[in-house]
């Protein structure tokens, strides 16, 4: 039952990461149309730096939960790095439940309050520009939502070895 369920979890973060890895198409164009007008005919856009940072910002959102089914974000583990695995195991779901999932369940939950009100009112941004924010209020929220699953799937990998169900 967990081995489907944390498998299930891997393979939506996985396919969810390679399709985010596209966001970067757009923002190549953005950037390069703004380097365009501001450089070679001295008329910036007003909405040029706004959508890089919003492209940008959707893209490494959305990649936290790809990052973390691949075990790439930073750890330090200068002392648990030296214990035995069943007890950095121990260590692990000790930790997700106290700290990460706590965490990013308030994140998430908070994020589609957010979302929600922003829905709603159909909120602008407040620049010149004034694009609608809640595609990506709720992409910030979806993104919470990916990080929240993957690292639930990251916990229950290391209850499946404690179990003797995996490898780790």
């Amino acid at each position: 039952m967990l081995n489907a369920i944390t498998k299930g979890i891997d393979f939506l973060i996985e396919k969810q990461g390679q399709l985010t890895s596209f966001l970067i198409v757009p923002l190549l164009f953005i950037v390069l149309y703004e380097v365009l007008m501001r450089y070679a005919f001295n008329a910036p856009t007003v909405w040029g730096f706004e959508a890089t940072a919003f492209a940008y910002g959707m893209h490494y959102m959305l990649g936290l939960s790809f990052m973390e089914n691949a075990q790439g974000h930073v750890r330090v583990d200068i002392v648990t790095g030296r214990l035995p695995k069943r007890v950095q195991a121990v260590v692990m779901i000790v930790g997700y439940l106290i700290i990460f999932l706590p965490v990013y369940g308030l994140m998430t939950w908070g994020a589609f309050k957010f979302a929600h009100t922003a829905t709603i009112t159909n909120e602008l941004n407040s620049t010149s520009w004034a694009p609608r924010i809640w595609p990506y209020k709720i992409a910030m929220a979806v993104s919470f939502l990916f990080l929240l699953l993957q690292g639930l799937s990251t916990m229950l990998k290391q209850v499946q070895f404690l179990t003797g169900k995996s490898e780790s």
